[in-house]
């Protein structure tokens, strides 16, 4: 993506099928600017790619507004202090209303309030705060909101469609039971007289048909308005045929004996209650479908105290500003990330690593946002807040994954753009076939058959399909730390074949340790660690901090050091106490003349095991060496011999020489290394994979690895490595575990074979559906019921993804 283009979020409220959802997709991608739009209809949500150059946000939340849908907005109201004037209040309004991602922004100069409407995924309330702050006035969340949860959409379209359905039934109920009584088989259940009068039926069915079917209407208008045609066109057209010729024939009756007229209200109005019921159906399986992303957001510390003036105040997490100091009691999560600048205790990281250890931490050390200060008081200065904090950036990643579209939903989305005419026009030829062959000159059976063809064909299920699988797959991979980027990443997963794991940081620990220590006999291996120590203490290098860390641990006092000098390349030169310390290669022992003919058997027996030995030296003659190593993870033996057990082909990938590189990969179970590569020769041993025809996934963790991830067909970040590396990534692991790399894997199938089965069903009920119908086996309400249960059955299987076990 191009430094000019720019992402944004919309939440859509009013899509009813998968048709919807590509009306929005093409309408968006015919605006100047937009260089991609991808719609998904189980979050109700649409990404955008734009240049902000030629269009905005507004222009894409109007456009949706065109087609006939609403941009889901959020309303919150702020206390504005320092307004003095008409100008200052002017001012505030103008400020806000020019930042984008606000709808609108009305300021009240009397009673010092602004009333702002935007959209939360594109600006938050800090945001907004921090405008008014930078505008010269101060700003903070109206009291008794900050107190509020901001109300889920979700929710409300729940609590709606209940309250659609309950009026409907009772409306309806009256009208079955009368078409009940019809039938021969059922002619002991007894009917009330008024239910079988024209009139009660019309006026029954008038409100289910005209104030519940009213979003039929709207959206069927709108959808051909602007040349199109979704599910709302089938029903609309399907319960008014039934509802109109049924009042034809209440007219027609008027004077003769109206009871004995065969009425069809009832399959309108039941058609529309059992279709509402469906969408109530949806509504609650939609609504935990988006439970990941509910599970991260609860993580999140609701308030903060903080110190400002001299004075300990409790204020809302969106109140918190970088720099602010944050107290922290003991069992208190840690509202941001920041810096302890006081105090030092053990952090529960578990939420963000996997590791249930709490990690000790202390002035200086950084923490994270959302994780459990576990015994001790803490006082720590806020350096991310918002949406920069790690969890945000987490569950930023999370949504954008879900809300993307997987190469296999395009299949869906072509479906779903002629499905609906076609259906259509097959209902009209079952119409006239019905009416001139099968029952010449019997109009209501022919439009009884048309209008099951109708409803039986809505392509709810078909739209719904993809987007709920790779919300509840990723998802449920984001609560066991893998973190896919997106949809088509999910998808692609399935398909690797070849596995290259970098060494340093992803197969090891990444953090050298001293392993082994052989003083010559001339020394006592205590005083032989303590010169050493001392000695190395001054240097920088990641093994001389190796050293001296282990030679700490063993409780071994360090001496004061009278001169040191580091030889780049060699080692180091240093006096300790009165004597004159070397320490470091081969090559630095030769230049000095240090016989070291006796250790060699011995350093490349250490060299061997894929340690690296360092030589000593005192007053000129060889003392000893210390072996420093990387450790290998614990899991990762395990992890590599569960990816062979896949089929996959495991490669280990490093900078350092070929014999340790083969000691580090014989240790945990790989046969192919690649040794002694440069940082940019990585990408190019991806490509000589790929140009044998192999899927492969790169797994590193530092900035030399992020060519090669960007390069690979899927790339994966471990977690606890750099940001460059995860973002040039696909996925993200944040436990650094290997066996996240199968997980992501195994998930990844798992999502695959649970959308095919979708699209098999979803195209299943549509297939047998139609012609089922088509030859009169199918009655409107039933094809009303089956039609709400292929949706309903779809959600639900998608959902069994959240239960999958890692």
């Amino acid at each position: 993506m191009s430094q000019s283009v720019k992402e944004t979020t919309l939440q859509i409220s009013g899509m009813t099928c998968a048709a919807c959802a590509v009306r929005i997709e093409k309408g968006l991608k015919k605006l100047d600017g937009v260089e991609e739009a991808n719609v998904n209809l189980a979050l109700e949500r649409s990404s955008i790619k734009f240049d902000p150059a030629v269009t905005n946000v507004s222009a894409l939340e109007n456009k949706v507004r065109d087609l006939g849908y609403e941009v889901v907005t959020e309303k919150s109201e702020f206390d504005i202090s320092g307004m003095t004037c008409a100008a200052c209040s002017t001012r505030v309004e103008k400020g806000l209303n020019k930042l984008e991602g606000i709808s609108s922004a009305n300021v009240n100069l009397a009673l010092e309030r602004a009333t702002v409407e935007y959209n939360p995924s594109i600006i938050s309330k800090t945001d907004i705060i921090k405008k008014v702050e930078a505008l010269g006035y101060g700003a903070h969340l109206k009291q008794d909101e900050s107190k509020q949860e901001a109300a889920d959409h979700r929710q409300q379209e729940v609590e709606r469609q209940t309250g659609k359905f309950i009026f409907s039934a009772i409306l309806s109920l009256p009208l079955l039971w009368a078409m009940v009584g019809h039938f021969s088989f059922t002619a002991f259940i007894y009917v009330p007289d008024m239910f079988m009068n024209p009139w009660v039926q019309f006026a029954l069915a008038t409100p289910v048909q005209f104030v519940i079917g009213k979003q039929f209407y709207v959206g069927a208008y709108k959808a051909l308005k602007n040349k199109s045609a979704n599910m709302d066109v089938l029903v609309a057209l399907g319960t008014s045929a039934a509802y109109f010729y049924s009042l034809y024939l209440s007219f027609a009756s008027i004077g003769g004996n109206a009871h004995t007229v065969e009425l069809y209200y009832e399959t309108s109005a039941v058609l529309i209650t059992l279709i509402i019921l469906g969408k109530l159906f949806e509504a609650r399986a939609k609504g935990r479908s988006s439970e990941a992303i509910k599970k991260l957001m609860g993580l999140q510390a609701k308030t903060a105290v903080i110190e400002r003036d001299g004075l300990e105040q409790e204020v809302s997490l969106d109140e918190v500003i970088v720099g602010d100091i944050i107290h922290v009691k003991p069992g208190e999560k840690i509202p941001v990330d920041g810096i302890i600048v006081e105090g030092q205790s053990a952090i529960d990281e578990s939420m963000l690593t996997g590791e249930s250890v709490p990690v000790d931490k202390k002035f200086d050390d950084e923490v994270i946002g959302s994780t459990i200060n576990k015994n001790g008081f803490i006082k720590i200065k806020a350096t991310k807040v918002g949406k920069d904090t790690a969890l945000a950036q987490i569950i930023k990643v999370v949504e954008e994954a879900q809300g993307s579209k997987a190469p296999i939903q395009r299949l869906a989305d072509q479906i779903s753009g002629i499905f609906v005419p076609i259906v259509v026009g097959i209902a009209l030829i079952t119409f006239l076939i019905w009416y001139f062959m099968v029952v010449p000159g019997d109009f209501a059976e022919a439009l009884e058959k048309m209008i099951a063809v109708l409803v039986i064909a809505c392509p709810c299920a078909l739209g719904l399909a993809t987007p709920t699988s790779i919300m509840a797959g990723s998802g449920r991979a984001a609560e066991f730390g893998i973190l896919f980027k997106g949809g088509e990443h999910l998808e692609m997963t399935h398909r690797i074949n070849s596995v290259i794991l970098d060494k340093t940081g992803t197969v090891t620990n990444g953090k050298p340790v001293l392993t082994d220590v052989f003083p010559t006999d001339s020394f006592v291996e205590a005083e032989f660690l303590s010169l050493v120590g001392s000695a190395e203490k001054q240097s920088e290098h990641p093994l001389a901090e190796a050293i001296v860390a282990g030679i700490k641990e063993q409780g071994i006092e360090l001496k004061d050091v009278q001169s040191f000098e580091a030889i780049p390349g060699f080692g180091i030169k240093a006096t300790v106490e009165g004597k004159d310390l070397l320490v470091g290669t081969r090559k630095l022992m030769n230049k000095y003349e240090i016989s070291i003919s006796d250790s060699l058997e011995k350093m490349d027996t250490l060299e061997r095991e894929g340690k690296t030995a360092m030589l000593v030296a005192v007053d000129g003659k060889f003392a000893g060496m210390v072996a420093v190593a990387d450790t290998i993870k614990e899991t990762s033996k395990a992890a590599v011999k569960r990816l062979k057990d896949m089929g996959l082909d495991v490669i280990m990938i490093t900078g350092d020489n070929q014999q340790t590189a083969k000691s580090i990969a014989a240790q945990v179970g790989i046969d192919h290394v690649i040794a002694e590569v440069l940082p940019e020769g990585k990408a190019d041993e991806v490509k000589k994979l790929q140009a044998e025809g192999k899927k492969v996934a790169m797994v590193g963790d530092g900035i030399n690895d992020a060519p090669a991830l960007a390069v690979a067909d899927i790339g994966m970040a471990i977690g606890t490595g750099t940001d460059v590396a995860m973002e040039a990534a696909d996925i993200t692991l944040i436990r650094g575990d290997l066996n996240s790399i199968a997980d992501a894997i195994f998930m990844s199938k798992k999502t695959i074979k649970n959308i095919k089965q979708n699209l098999f069903w979803a195209l299943a009920y549509n297939s047998l559906g139609i012609p089922i119908a088509a030859v009169g086996f199918l009655a409107p309400w039933l094809a009303g019921a089956a039609m709400a249960f292929s949706s309903v059955s779809v959600v639900l299987n998608a959902l069994r993804l959240q239960k999958v076990k890692l």
